[in-house]
């Protein structure tokens, strides 16, 4: 009874639009109304405990290495080597907003933080050379979420918090689909921009422009490469590696970009601590929920409805795809992920599901919503700086939909593509 209250709560106050962290934590105090025991004190104890997690102490040193990395000359010296590289194709400039933010995947970790920092540099450049803003503004929007699965992932972080999987292991596993989404997006740009006659970028070829490129742009390429090789032999913890790349970006941005001031540090210290604040106070939201889930033993009951109900693996898997991408049009990523992870990982476990592949699908899963409305952060966001209605750029991003539920399916039933 406490878990279903708890959820009309919630549900109701979210429609309101009240916060989604926000609804999490009144919602739960009104579903433990009835009881007389647990009242705002178990409320406040619950919310504190979820953050004594060391390694959540990633997460703010992994977005200030992103902000520092993408709000200096980093970013348009990368989009100036690859639009060397692949502005000459047909949709190169769009498939240099792809690749881009697959780099940036690398850096930041956070879609919404690619969407408005890439977006913003080449969605008014895109626009100049002739391409539909609509386009223009759903690619950036699709691309944006390959971020959350090139490591670092801030998503991930989350997910393995409360699964207790290896952090290092999603970091790896998650590596392989990005690439391969990076690779279907553009695959899309391509066929758009042949089929639509889209401009490319006339600019011949220059060898020692190219090389200056390369020299700029390698910081940002050897980070996620440093980064894999740290956790993959063990040479630091996920936590270590976060400190050790911000560490990274001051160096970086002191002794090659020289474009640290004082009033950008302190611009991406403000930037990181309000991106980890709505972050952790999800996280703590969701702690009291989770507590009265397992309290209910609901997930244990949902194991055994889904096992007696659906029966086969094949059709668990797919149901728990479609309950993700109904939870991931409507609510953020990191409260869905905190939500649904209690319920589906006793669930896969008992279909021979692990819990690393799991991940990866709920993570690729619930990155559709992303660029889905109604929701649809990073379609917001790209929308807004194209200046073009949502539903246009829907309709633009049907081919990339098609590419993303590929991918999902491959990872859902495919157990040997999620590498370790």
């Amino acid at each position: 009874m406490l878990s279903i209250a708890t959820f009309i709560a919630f549900l109701l106050l979210a429609l309101c639009g009240l916060p989604i962290a926000h609804s999490l934590i009144v919602g739960a105090q009104i579903g433990l109304l009835p009881s007389e025991r647990l009242g705002a004190e178990f409320i406040v104890s619950q919310l504190v405990t979820q953050t004594q997690s060391f390694p959540l102490i990633a997460i703010p040193f992994f977005m200030l290495t992103g902000s520092l990395m993408v709000g200096g000359k980093l970013g348009q010296h990368l989009i100036d080597l690859l639009t060397t590289l692949m502005g000459r194709f047909h949709g190169g400039p769009a498939q240099v907003g792809v690749l881009s933010s697959t780099i940036f995947g690398g850096v930041s970790g956070s879609a919404v933080a690619d969407a408005s920092a890439i977006g913003s540099l080449l969605i008014p450049w895109l626009k100049k050379l002739g391409y539909p803003p609509a386009f223009a503004a759903g690619t950036l929007a699709a691309a944006a979420t390959i971020d959350i699965l090139i490591p670092p992932s801030i998503p991930m972080i989350i997910y393995s918090l409360v699964s207790n999987a290896s952090i290092g292991a999603l970091f790896v596993a998650g590596i392989l689909p990005g690439v391969i989404m990076c690779a279907g997006f553009m695959l899309v740009c391509y066929v758009q921009g042949r089929r639509r006659g889209f401009p490319r970028d006339t600019t011949p070829f220059n060898w020692a422009s190219f090389r200056r490129q390369s020299f700029y742009s390698m910081p940002a390429l050897a980070l996620p490469v440093l980064i894999i090789i740290f956790l993959r032999f063990g040479i630091a913890t996920p936590t270590e590696v976060s400190v050790m790349s911000t560490l990274y970006a001051l160096i970086v941005s002191l002794t090659i970009y020289r474009d640290l001031t004082l009033a950008r540090l302190k611009h991406s210290i403000i930037d990181a601590g309000l991106a980890t604040s709505i972050v952790m106070l999800i996280i703590m939201a969701s702690s009291v929920i989770g507590w009265i889930l397992t309290f209910e033993q609901l997930p244990a009951s949902f194991v055994a409805w889904a096992q007696a109900s659906l029966g086969e693996p094949w059709m668990i898997i797919l149901a728990m795809n479609f309950i993700m991408l109904a939870v991931g049009m409507f609510i953020d990523l990191p409260a869905a992920v905190l939500l649904l992870t209690p319920m589906f990982v006793p669930l896969a476990a008992a279909i021979g599901m692990d819990t690393i592949q799991l991940g990866i699908m709920m993570i690729i899963n619930l990155s559709i919503g992303l660029y889905h409305p109604p929701v649809g952060t990073t379609l917001f966001i790209t929308s807004s700086i194209a200046q073009v209605k949502m539903g246009k750029v829907v309709i633009e991003l049907v081919p990339f939909y098609i590419v993303a539920f590929g991918i999902l399916m491959l990872y859902s039933f495919v157990p040997a593509m999620t590498i370790r």
